[in-house]
């Protein structure tokens, strides 16, 4: 008789590292042999102010040694604290708390169907938006979207940053359009001010709401607190999750008066969204981004690694801030020798572009040790 097979307590999602992660500590990370890693990966994007930051650390333990959870049943300081401090932030006018950036997707994308009384969703090729049903609806990513095609709603997809095609297009069917304002998983590719422009002009002629899919871009990550005032164009509804509370678990639905003025209780709700950890931590990582600059450094990043790369293997510096691509015809096995010289960075879509999502304080220390690394590559 054939044994069963053996099933991992924990199932497997991804490859991880070659080694054990213990601890971290600014733009660093430790593995049990003590060995430490550049960290330019930042847990996907979601480390923004570096790993355990002691503002975050004694928030976060603060709120747990007074209370460690209530729903929304209860009003809570820390949670109208925290709504005040991220609506003035992002320049927006309401919050909805929840739980991660798929669930403050999903909520978007529903309370557009909810409020247009349409039953179709805008999108784009490349975007990439999350594994619940309406944030796969508007995902192009066939591996994970074909097993479910018969329970999707109907979208239009169209090419990202495309003037021409933009201009073109009928949004006259479309409860909301849902975009990254930079695609990261496609490979970081960008578009314009005035494609952006555009859009918003094209969304309000069709009386289609305008959803910006900010879980990466946003929270100070291209030297401005979201990518609407990076682009000078404000959405309906903003969405983001990742850095938000620098490592704890958080989603968040941003809203105009326009539109928060139309729901009503009842139609958004979350158990856990709103925790006072969460709340605690996105107020301490708000005051940390924005006391010790680190927009700036960002932006002042990006122009390190632009001089510093060039003449490499690197043919191209995508993106903006600190979401970035690095372009190489040998990204691969660039890949594998940075992960020989300590340094985490990520993969794409694009098989020639690996990305780059470190903590907003990334060091000069570790900018000049990634420039050194790509230097010393050797093309195979």
């Amino acid at each position: 008789m054939s044994s069963a097979p053996t099933i991992p307590a924990l199932l497997p999602t991804y490859a991880p590292y070659p080694f054990l992660l213990l601890r971290g500590e600014g733009d660093q990370v430790f593995d049990d042999q003590d060995r430490a890693w550049w960290d330019f990966y930042g847990g996907h994007c979601v480390c923004a102010t570096g790993h355990s930051h002691p503002k975050v650390v004694k928030a976060v333990a603060d709120q747990a040694g007074s209370l460690l959870f209530y729903s929304a049943a209860a009003a809570l300081p820390v949670r109208d604290q925290a709504a005040e401090k991220l609506t003035a932030f992002a320049g927006m006018d309401s919050v909805f708390f929840c739980n991660s950036g798929a669930e403050a997707n999903e909520n978007a994308l529903k309370m557009a169907l909810l409020l247009t009384g349409r039953k179709k969703l805008g999108c784009f090729m490349g975007g990439w938006h999350g594994r619940t049903l309406l944030a796969l609806s508007v995902t192009d990513d066939p591996k994970i979207t074909q097993p479910f095609e018969d329970q999707l709603v109907p979208t239009q997809r169209l090419p990202f940053g495309d003037l021409e095609a933009l201009e073109a297009a009928d949004f006259s069917e479309l409860a909301g359009v849902i975009l990254e304002p930079i695609q990261s998983m496609a490979g970081i590719k960008t578009a314009s001010k005035t494609w952006f422009e555009a859009l918003r002009a094209k969304c309000d002629a069709a009386g289609t709401l305008l959803i910006f899919d900010e879980i990466q871009t946003g929270m100070g990550r291209l030297g401005t607190p979201f990518a609407a005032q990076f682009y000078g164009v404000r959405p309906d509804m903003i969405t983001s999750a990742k850095g938000l509370a620098s490592g704890v678990p958080m989603g968040a639905l941003l809203l105009t008066a326009a539109v928060a003025s139309e729901l009503k209780g009842g139609d958004l709700g979350s158990t856990f969204g709103g925790g006072p950890l969460a709340c605690a931590a996105l107020l301490a990582t708000v005051d940390v981004i924005t006391s010790e600059g680190l927009m700036a450094n960002a932006t002042a990043a990006l122009a390190t690694l632009r001089k510093g790369l060039a003449g490499s293997v690197v043919t191209e510096v995508l993106g903006e801030g600190l979401l970035l691509g690095l372009r190489s015809a040998h990204a691969a096995a660039l890949k594998k020798h940075l992960l020989t010289q300590h340094i985490l960075v990520g993969g794409s879509g694009d098989p020639t572009v690996l990305r780059l999502m470190p903590p907003l304080n990334v060091s000069p220390e570790a900018l000049e040790a990634l420039v050194a690394a790509v230097h010393a590559f050797e093309v195979p």
